[in-house]
């Protein structure tokens, strides 16, 4: 890594110095300053469905009333052509909200009872999402138990031949064993 040569080196000129090292200091708080509109808006605005809040904290009251605030939609152009409502609240807090808004882009703008502007922003209103309902067959003879619902009902033919072997392999069984026990036998 190299150094600057102004920053390392001891100089006879202090006064040269010390105003590179305030401007090394100040570099990064400029890079990250954003612009005053960016940074003060005045307003809140939040939506939820198809309900689009705003809320203030820069309004004073004026003769009983906080201020206005307007919902533009994307074709209106100014204050007046916007859905008007009062704000209300207290001395920190002062809020308006509009429901039933049109999916789309729409600017919100808070106007003080004194007349100045206490702050413009965009909203984006989507779309309500429905539900998907979507129906699924039930079974016909319901849920058949025992070996995990894999069970099949088999004939009477199937059963009995199934019987007959089980049967068969019992009595070759026992016919073995006792075979077994006399050695000499044939």
């Amino acid at each position: 890594m190299r150094t600057s040569p102004l920053l390392a080196r001891s100089s006879p000129r202090p006064a040269r110095c010390g105003l590179a090292l305030a401007a090394a200091a100040a570099l990064p708080l400029a890079l990250t300053a954003q612009p005053a509109a960016a940074r003060a808006s005045g307003i809140s605005v939040n939506t939820s469905g198809s309900t689009v809040s705003v809320v203030t904290s820069a309004c004073s009251q004026i003769n009983g009333s906080w201020g206005t605030a307007a919902l533009l939609g994307s074709n209106q152009a100014n204050f007046a052509q916007g859905r008007q409502a009062a704000l209300s609240g207290t001395s920190v807090s002062q809020s308006a909200a509009w429901s039933n808004v049109s999916p789309g882009t729409h600017t919100v703008v808070v106007m003080c009872s004194s007349g100045s502007t206490a702050g413009t922003q965009s909203v984006i209103v989507s779309p309500a999402s429905t539900p998907t309902i979507s129906a699924t067959a039930s079974p016909t003879r319901g849920v058949m138990g025992g070996m995990g619902g894999a069970t099949r009902d088999y004939g009477t033919v199937t059963l009995v031949a199934g019987g007959a072997l089980v049967g068969t392999g019992v009595i070759a069984t026992v016919w073995f064993l006792r075979r077994r026990t006399k050695p000499y036998r044939l």
